[in-house]
C-alpha cells in the first residue's frame, strides 16, 4: 500500500463522520446521481473554475488531484447514500480533507528536505514502485506505462511523487512515535475520571458440542448421537477434547471455544441456560429444529466495573493513540503556519 492509499483511508474518517449526521429531508430529498463521477467532476469544476484548488509552495494542487484522490471512494460514496443532499455532503468533507491531506504532503516533504543530509535511498523507491506495478497493475509494466500516459506524467515524475509519498508517511510516522510513552499515573487517572466506561455485564466463556440435524431426523435420533458424548462427560472426560472429535461447529479444532460472550450476544435459548450456570458446568443437551447444542462455561465474569489491571493496557493503547493524535496535529498546525498556502 502507498502512502496516497493512507490519505485514502483519513478521508474515510470524514465520511463516517458524514454518515452519522441527521438528515431531516430524506424524504423529500433527491435521488442520488447516477454517474457519480460526472457529479462530482461537475461539481469540483464549478467550484474551481480555473482547474486550481490551493497553492502551497511553488506547488499547484488541481482538481485532478482531487479527482484522482477521490475516485476510488465513489463507489462507497454512492452506496451509503441516500439521497442527492446526503452524497453531497459526504463528496464535500471527502474534498476538503483531500485537500488538506495534499497540502500537509507538500510541507511535511519541505520539513524532510530542510535536512540536507536526509535523502531517500534510490533503492527504497525503486522497490516501492516494483511493489504499485506487482500489487495495482497485476506485475504488467505495460500496464503501470499506459497509467502514466493516461495521466500526462512521466516515469521521471511519478518516481518523485512516490518518494514524496514515502517521506509523507516516514515523517508522519515519526511524529506518531514521539507521543507513545504514556505514564502509570495517566492510566490511573483516566480510569478514575472514566470509570463508567468501564462497566461490564454478566459474561460466560462459552464452549459448546453442536451436533446437526440431518434432513427428516427425529429429535430421539439427535439425542443417541449425543448419548455417547454425555456418557464420557459423566464419566470425567474433557469437554474441550470431546468437542474437537465431535462436534459440527465452526469452533470444533479449538474445542468449541466462542469466547467470551454477554447475554445480549446469545440466543435466548443459550442464554436462559448458559447464565444460570457456574464456572466447569455443562448444561443439559438442548435439542432445536436445526440441531442439539452442549454449552459449557469455562469461565465467567460478574458485572460491574473492571479492575484497572485488566483495563490497564487498553487505556494505555487509547492515550498513546489520542497523545499520537494531538502531537500530529501541533506539528502539522506549526508547518501550516510557517508554510506558503492559498485557497481557491
Amino acid at each position: 500500500m502507498t502512502f496516497r492509499r493512507l490519505r485514502v483511508a483519513s478521508a474515510l474518517i470524514a465520511l463516517s463522520a458524514v454518515a452519522a449526521l441527521p438528515n431531516l429531508a430524506r424524504a423529500q430529498a433527491n435521488p442520488v446521481p447516477e454517474n457519480v463521477e460526472k457529479a462530482v467532476v461537475d461539481k469540483l469544476n464549478l467550484q474551481f473554475a480555473n482547474g486550481i484548488a490551493a497553492v502551497v509552495e511553488e506547488k499547484v494542487i488541481t482538481v485532478d488531484d482531487i479527482r484522482r484522490e477521490i475516485a476510488p471512494l465513489l463507489p462507497q460514496v454512492q452506496r451509503e447514500s441516500r439521497n442527492e443532499r446526503e452524497f453531497n455532503e459526504k463528496i464535500t468533507a471527502l474534498q476538503d480533507q483531500i485537500v488538506q491531506d495534499l497540502i500537509d504532503r507538500v510541507l511535511i516533504v519541505k520539513e524532510f528536505y530542510k535536512d540536507e543530509k536526509r535523502k531517500v535511498p534510490a533503492s527504497f523507491v525503486d522497490n516501492q514502485i516494483a511493489e504499485i506495478i506487482a500489487t495495482q497493475f497485476e506485475g504488467d509494466r505495460s500496464k503501470y506505462l499506459a497509467y502514466l500516459r493516461g495521466r500526462g506524467i512521466s516515469q521521471k515524475d511519478y518516481r518523485k511523487e512516490v518518494e514524496e509519498d514515502m517521506i509523507y508517511g516516514y515523517m508522519r510516522q515519526q511524529q506518531k512515535k514521539s507521543a507513545t510513552q504514556v505514564s502509570p499515573v495517566k492510566i490511573q487517572t483516566f480510569y478514575d475520571e472514566n470509570k463508567e466506561r468501564f462497566y461490564q455485564e454478566d459474561q460466560v466463556h462459552l464452549r459448546l458440542i453442536q451436533f446437526n440435524r440431518a434432513e427428516g431426523e427425529s429429535d430421539d435420533a439427535l439425542r443417541a448421537k449425543a448419548q455417547p458424548v454425555l456418557d464420557q462427560l459423566k464419566a470425567g472426560a474433557s469437554f474441550i477434547d470431546l468437542a474437537r472429535l465431535y462436534s459440527q461447529d465452526p469452533r470444533r479444532t479449538k474445542g468449541g471455544d466462542w469466547g467470551w460472550q454477554r447475554k445480549s450476544d446469545l440466543r435466548k435459548e443459550f442464554s436462559d441456560v448458559i447464565f444460570t450456570l457456574e464456572k466447569g458446568q455443562t448444561s443439559n443437551l438442548l435439542v432445536m429444529p436445526e440441531g442439539a447444542f452442549l454449552l459449557y462455561v469455562e469461565e465467567r465474569k460478574v458485572a460491574g466495573i473492571q479492575p484497572l489491571d485488566e483495563v490497564r493496557d487498553q487505556i494505555e493503547r487509547m492515550l498513546v493513540q489520542q497523545y499520537a493524535r494531538q502531537a500530529q496535529e501541533r506539528w502539522l498546525e506549526k508547518l501550516r503556519r510557517n508554510g506558503y498556502v492559498k485557497h481557491y
